[in-house]
């Protein structure tokens, strides 16, 4: 993976030998096939993935499961294909 990773090496449930490329807020990312990608993120650093409606203020990854209230991502797949209001916690990178 690029830059600082925050991943322990040796450990974890995957192959680190499949990595998968995605992209972020712009920046590019390289996270562990299969992982999810609030863990791909967390592995690469990043930690503020939105701002709350009302008052803007910074939302991390609270949770490792479905009730995540925070990290809801759109996933594009081209121009024309787009899901709204997923969780980061249950999307898997292929």
């Amino acid at each position: 993976m690029s830059g600082a990773s925050y991943r322990i090496s040796g450990a974890g449930r995957f192959s680190q030998a499949k990595t998968a490329r995605f992209s972020f807020d712009g920046q590019s990312y390289a996270g562990i096939e299969g992982d999810t990608l609030a863990s791909a993120l967390l592995a690469n650093g990043v930690h503020l993935v939105g701002r709350s409606f009302k008052y803007h203020r910074p939302r991390g990854i609270l949770s490792a499961g479905a009730e995540e209230p925070n990290a809801l991502v759109e996933i594009r797949r081209d121009a024309a294909r787009k899901t709204p209001n997923v969780r980061a916690t249950v999307q898997e990178l292929y």
